[in-house]
């Protein structure tokens, strides 16, 4: 008696995007090449931790956090450079970051597009002008406790992150295509 096979799991987003979405955008871009569809690459959740080189305590929070909310356990980065304005010395742990791709990548887009930005408090889209030259965009959220995966003692302190998704297309107006297939909400122009 054979048994079958287990069903690979598919995220959601990642099964629309190639079912459907590179379709629809080589119709709406005019491309000729299913290579040409911009797509995601990465996205890099860090948090900058400055306030960590007095409180020892706070990269273990931002750790904890980072960590429940991508699956992954982040690496920790160091101040490149001394400034001794800030106190500041080279090698200092200041931050924190992760990378997702593949199946985590749209696991976590399709949390943050359709849970985290409607809970934000006065949210009315995110701003067109977080996409730099290269045509990846980011958004910034000053308070981390709008993620459901963390408890209310996970958010006892506050601090930020910052979401990059890092898009390959050809230029910011066909990333920005591909992000409202994907759902992200933009603010309205008035």
């Amino acid at each position: 008696m054979a048994t079958a096979a287990p069903v690979k799991y598919v995220p959601r987003l990642k099964q629309s995007y190639s079912q459907q979405l590179t379709k629809e955008l080589m119709k709406e871009l005019k491309l000729k090449n299913i290579h040409e569809v911009p797509r995601l690459e990465k996205i890099i959740v860090s948090a900058g931790l400055g306030r960590a080189k007095d409180e020892k305590r706070l990269l273990e929070v931002g750790a904890n956090t980072i960590s429940k909310i991508t699956g992954q356990k982040p690496i920790e980065m160091a101040a490149r450079k001394s400034i001794a304005s800030f106190k500041l010395r080279e090698g200092n742990k200041v931050g924190l970051k992760v990378s997702l791709r593949d199946g985590r990548m749209y696991e976590f887009t399709d949390r943050f597009i359709n849970i985290v930005l409607p809970r934000l408090r006065d949210f009315h889209g995110v701003s067109a002008g977080s996409f730099d030259k290269q045509g990846n965009f980011s958004i910034g959220l000053s308070d981390q406790s709008v993620f459901p995966e963390l408890s209310y003692e996970d958010t006892a302190t506050a601090h930020g992150l910052q979401v990059t998704f890092v898009i390959n297309s050809k230029n910011p107006e066909h990333t920005r295509a591909l992000l409202e297939r994907l759902g992200m909400p933009f603010e309205r122009n008035s």
